[in-house]
């Protein structure tokens, strides 16, 4: 089995946001996807032992901020390959909060979705979480960034907590 097969899946790149009381995290994700549009849900998958998956067991909300390709590598990797656990990613960031309270980043991000979960699905090490689309809007001009052209132009790497990560 050639797994390399899956990278030719279509993703996008996301900052994940939720809270917790007054703590707010974020992280970036690449799975992402529209469920239904009456009324409108979409799906976000989020590794078990990440914070923001804490957060949105806990408090039921989340956003995806999509990113656009002009996003630098360092902004990715703050958001990234960092544990929310160690430091507040949020402190300095230009962001906002949604009707949720979930944070919604405004650098780099083309447009947002908020969403209050419906439910969730067991998915091995990652939950998948649905959500009710509270609020969405346009932000930036900009193309959105692929999976693809993050690896491809970009040179990023997957996390080993990432749902498409391959040991080399």
């Amino acid at each position: 089995m050639n797994t390399k097969a899956l990278q030719k899946i279509s993703y996008g790149m996301y900052v994940i946001g939720s809270k917790s009381g007054e703590r707010l995290n974020g992280q970036i994700a690449n799975t992402v996807v529209q469920t239904t549009s009456e009324p409108p849900m979409i799906a976000v998958c989020i590794n078990k032992q990440n914070l923001t998956h804490e957060f949105i067991k806990e408090s039921g909300v989340f956003s995806a901020s999509v990113l656009s390709e002009e996003t630098p590598m360092l902004f990715i990797g703050h958001f990234g390959f960092k544990s929310g656990r160690d430091f507040d990613k949020f402190e300095g960031m230009n962001y906002r909060a949604g009707q949720t309270g979930a944070p919604i980043v405004l650098d780099n991000a083309t447009a947002f979705i908020e969403a209050e979960v419906v439910g969730s699905m067991d998915a091995g090490s990652h939950t998948m979480f649905f959500g009710k689309v509270i609020d969405c809007d346009l932000l930036a001009e900009g193309t959105p960034m692929t999976y693809a052209f993050y690896h491809e132009v970009k040179r990023g790497k997957s996390p080993k907590a990432a749902p498409t990560y391959i040991k080399e």
